[in-house]
């Protein structure tokens, strides 16, 4: 048990580094839904299923969707898949 909690909580840190660094928005906003689950489930881990389910709820669910939805407004989805599709069109 205190094994899978060391590996969460070192998830849960390569996640936050990685959303810290990543330069690409939309990878960003996944991994941190990745990393409120990882949250999730050491809550369940420390026993505290109320807090469980709100940080899945709240931090993977309403905030995700929110970071998606302002994704969209900004264009940076658009711009991503763009940028992505660029270099294959060049290369024909």
């Amino acid at each position: 048990m205190e094994l899978v909690m060391i590996l969460m909580l070192v998830f849960t840190l390569a996640c936050a580094l990685f959303v810290a660094f990543t330069r690409n928005l939309l990878t960003a906003a996944i991994v941190f839904m990745g990393q409120s689950l990882a949250m999730s489930i050491i809550w369940m881990l420390l026993q505290s299923p109320d807090l469980a389910i709100t940080e899945a709820a709240v931090g993977a669910g309403v905030n995700s969707l929110l970071l998606f939805i302002a994704l969209r407004k900004i264009h940076a989805v658009d711009a991503t898949a763009e940028r992505e599709e660029a270099p294959h069109e060049g290369s024909k």
